[in-house]
């Protein structure tokens, strides 16, 4: 004799064509957005630059800012997560921690851009190199910002040059984040 409980169950595991996720779950994921929302809001404004948002979130997060209000900070608030509905959490939390150093791959791009500094500033030979790495550069502009961090460091003047080189050096090695989420019907074509 079958018990009720072993017929419910088979039942179940025949009902699988419920493949969307429950309101729990959608709520959980916007609340979550919502405080990646907040974080943003307290991070500086060039930090905040660092992260590819889109226009509509980045004046959200700026409109915040301006408000004294505990109401109106909330209500922003939700507004903020309600924009960020299409980002991917886990992409805007990458691009986060990339913008404030936190992540290994953050501290590694940092690295990697000194060292790319260094070896233009002291190998004549390396860029060329660097040119065959990245084509697109302007090769112009980087030929004179190495020729002028050179003057800098021979005439002990301030390396205003030589950190605006690895700024941009840095805009190069630093991974770039799609924010938005992916389909899944993308994703199987």
């Amino acid at each position: 004799m079958a018990n009720y409980w072993d017929t419910q169950d088979e039942q179940d595991d025949d009902d699988v064509g419920y493949d969307r996720p429950s309101k729990s779950q959608i709520k959980r994921e916007l609340e979550a957005l919502q405080d990646l929302g907040k974080e943003m809001t307290g991070l500086p404004r060039d930090t905040l630059n660092r992260i590819p948002l889109p226009e509509d979130v980045r004046d959200a997060i700026d409109e915040y800012a301006k408000m004294r209000s505990f109401g109106a900070k909330r209500r922003q608030l939700q507004l903020i997560g309600k924009l960020m509905r299409d980002l991917d959490y886990d992409a805007v939390r990458q691009a986060i921690d990339m913008a404030t150093g936190e992540s290994k791959a953050a501290v590694a791009a940092h690295h990697k851009a000194e060292r790319m500094r260094d070896r233009l500033l002291t190998e004549d030979a390396y860029l060329t190199d660097f040119i065959a790495q990245f084509p697109d550069v302007d090769v112009q502009a980087l030929r004179q910002m190495i020729r002028t961090a050179k003057k800098e460091a021979q005439t002990n003047k301030p390396p205003k040059t030589a950190r605006e080189l690895y700024r941009f050096l840095h805009a190069l090695v630093v991974p770039k984040f799609d924010l938005y989420k992916k389909d899944e019907t993308e994703d199987e074509e």
